[in-house]
């Protein structure tokens, strides 16, 4: 088997140690290993496939000679947006984990489940960009139900764990629990989120727009029309939670007027669909949770019913791990779908 020549920008932070154990257990056929950071994560050891590899610095130049077939960019859209050319002038494919690149008309945006077709179009840039976490699952559940009945319209609400603000949003959690345990907690620091974590929930991810939606929530609505070649409604209330890991989602979806719902039919699509799990049984408690989707590779969906009062709403819910499935994993089946296309031309 042919083997690539891997970067990984961003190599200290959470995605981008995710990254490292998404290509060891996708046993993704790495050549040479390049983990790139700021200067402070310089010299720091890092370790894939029984290989250890130490962090070197990001700099306009270290792609140079290098021969890096892949760039994995997770370092925030400022570094993806002044680095990522360098990557491809050296080049490297770019897949980009951050949000600058997402709505480039010229970028192909990519979950490889649902439009891997769009890989194609990556010449044009040299960049392919992964879509924001919260999509990434969304668009898996949609994709299937869109073929089978049209959608008209979705509606979502989000309850997103604390590690989607990185690991300053896991520690701000577990240090304001250890304070409550304390009895200390109005003593504690609010620093990666608007308010208190611990114990609340907070209506409020990202910027606010002169919408009045969040920059989350637009992202969610701009970005599935993208993915799916679709402009049905979309509309999103993204809401932190104090989970440590995975994003959950309830999504209520109208189809197309003429629609009636089965149930058994929606169930049977989504069950069949790639690296989608269902998980549906309220007489055993069976559904997706948090616990549940942590440190898989798989979507889960449940709680599957049609609305009671009309024939074309369905009420879905679903759960995915943000780190692996909307972030790590879903760059690394874009490299392997990558790799297929240029074997095959």
């Amino acid at each position: 088997m042919k083997k690539y020549n891997i970067a990984v920008v961003g190599a200290s932070g959470a995605v981008g140690e995710e990254l490292f154990r998404v290509l060891e257990d996708l046993k993704f056929p790495i050549g040479e290993l390049l983990p790139l950071a700021s200067a402070n994560s310089v010299g720091v050891e890092i370790e894939c496939q029984g290989k250890s590899y130490k962090i070197e610095e990001l700099t306009e130049e270290v792609f140079n000679g290098r021969n890096i077939d892949i760039a994995f960019f997770s370092a925030g859209g400022s570094i993806s947006a002044h680095f990522a050319k360098y990557a491809v002038e050296a080049g490297a494919v770019v897949i980009d984990n951050t949000s600058h690149f997402r709505m480039d008309e010229r970028v192909p945006l990519v979950v490889p489940e649902v439009n891997p077709e769009d890989i194609e179009l990556w010449e044009d840039t040299g960049i392919i960009a992964n879509p924001n976490c919260s999509t990434i699952q969304m668009v898996q559940l949609l994709k299937p139900l869109h073929d089978l009945y049209g959608i008209k319209r979705v509606d979502v609400s989000t309850y997103q764990a604390v590690s989607g603000a990185g690991k300053a949003g896991m520690e701000e959690l577990v240090k304001q629990m250890q304070d409550f345990f304390a009895f200390k907690l109005d003593e504690s620091e609010i620093k990666a989120f608007s308010h208190q974590i611990a114990l609340n929930v907070i209506p409020h991810i990202d910027v606010p727009q002169e919408n009045g939606y969040t920059k989350e929530e637009m992202k969610m609505v701009n970005e599935t029309n993208k993915i799916m070649h679709s402009d049905f409604a979309v509309s999103a209330t993204c809401v932190r939670v104090p989970v440590l890991r995975s994003h959950s989602e309830s999504i209520t979806i109208t189809f197309e007027n003429d629609v009636d719902v089965n149930v058994d039919k929606a169930r049977e699509v989504l069950g069949s669909f790639e690296n989608v799990v269902v998980m549906d049984d309220m007489s055993k408690n069976e559904y997706p949770m948090p616990t549940t989707a942590t440190d898989t590779d798989e979507t889960y969906v449940g709680r599957i019913r049609k609305d009671l009062y009309a024939n074309n709403i369905l009420h879905i819910w679903g759960v995915a791990d943000q780190v692996r499935v909307g972030a790590a994993t879903n760059s690394v089946r874009i490299a392997q779908k990558w790799i297929k296309l240029e074997e095959n031309i």
